[in-house]
């Protein structure tokens, strides 16, 4: 208990330097908001007001701690460009996100630890040399590849799904998958090094004496302690898909929080943008936590220390 107190007490600084960092950034990127809003064709009088109406004129410190103030209460202002509050769309952008984060997690979980598992017990057979090859090519293949390859492929050749997001299940298959594809070769690569390692470990060698089949001593021995270190890739996996996957949100058209971010940046929309990377910081710092959490479950050692 004392550790997750002590993880949950160290999000504050990571967040209070993540607000500052972007907050910063945001400010010494040439161009100002205020033009941008209005255009070429207003008053200097007209952009004085509005820079007064957003606070623009106060010092940059009292900028800061004004925002970090409101964002406690659950405030990230209001978006420049869609004239709503930040927090209102990145809720309403959030649902989407969790179903291709989640569809992309199952797909890359099962396939991975599956090819793992068959590369870890053919090792250096046939099966394994594919699967190796296929997860090498999950990792090397930039995601914007694999999404463009499958929606030519499977959606303007084959017809077989909707080549962009149109609300239905269904078209979040091909994002998920090209999501998943990566975060799966990964997982596979290191489902099958710790399964090795374990393997070769002296009670696997007991287990096998005691006359237990090969697949009882990989599920009920091996595969549970050389899946330490793989939940933790998978935990920062999902809560690095949940804070956002831009690339894909934005080939597919998916109305996700990657998408919100990539809106904000065009527009140079400071606190929509403030706001989104303040959220993803937050899901990402979750993740850390529900490994450290998953560690305690799987390691008695672990839970008897904490």
């Amino acid at each position: 208990m004392k550790r997750v107190l002590g993880r949950i007490a160290g999000m504050i600084p990571v967040l209070l330097g993540v607000t500052l960092l972007i907050f910063i950034l945001l400010r010494v990127v040439p161009g100002d908001p205020v033009s941008i809003l209005l255009g070429e064709h207003y008053s200097q009088e007209t952009i004085d007001r509005l820079t007064r109406v957003m606070d623009l004129d106060k010092p940059l410190i009292q900028q800061f701690f004004s925002y970090v103030g409101n964002a406690v209460r659950g405030n990230l202002g209001e978006s420049y460009t869609m004239k709503r509050p930040v927090t209102t769309l990145i809720l309403q952008a959030f649902p989407s996100t969790v179903k291709l984060a989640l569809m992309a997690a199952a797909i890359a979980w099962v396939i991975g630890i599956l090819a793992g598992i068959i590369a870890a017990v053919r090792q250096n057979k046939l099966l394994d040399h594919l699967f190796m090859g296929m997860s090498l090519a999950g990792v090397s293949v930039p995601i914007f590849m694999t999404s463009l390859f499958l929606q030519y492929v499977l959606s303007f050749k084959l017809k077989l799904f909707p080549l962009t997001s149109d609300g239905r299940l269904i078209s979040l298959i091909l994002p998920a998958i090209a999501l998943g594809w990566n975060s799966a070769g990964s997982i596979a690569r290191m489902t099958r090094s710790g399964l090795i390692d374990v393997m070769q470990q002296d009670y696997i060698d007991t287990a096998k004496a005691k006359g237990l089949t090969k697949a009882s001593v990989i599920l009920k021995h091996a595969l549970k302690n050389s899946m330490l270190p793989v939940v933790t890739m998978m935990a920062i996996q999902l809560s690095s898909m949940m804070s956002g996957a831009v690339i894909t949100e934005s080939i597919f058209s998916i109305p996700g929080i990657g998408r919100l971010a990539t809106s904000a940046i065009q527009n140079r929309d400071m606190p929509l943008l403030q706001g989104t990377v303040l959220f993803t910081t937050i899901i990402v710092i979750i993740g850390n936590l529900a490994a450290d959490l998953l560690y305690s479950v799987l390691d008695p050692r672990i839970r008897r220390a904490v």
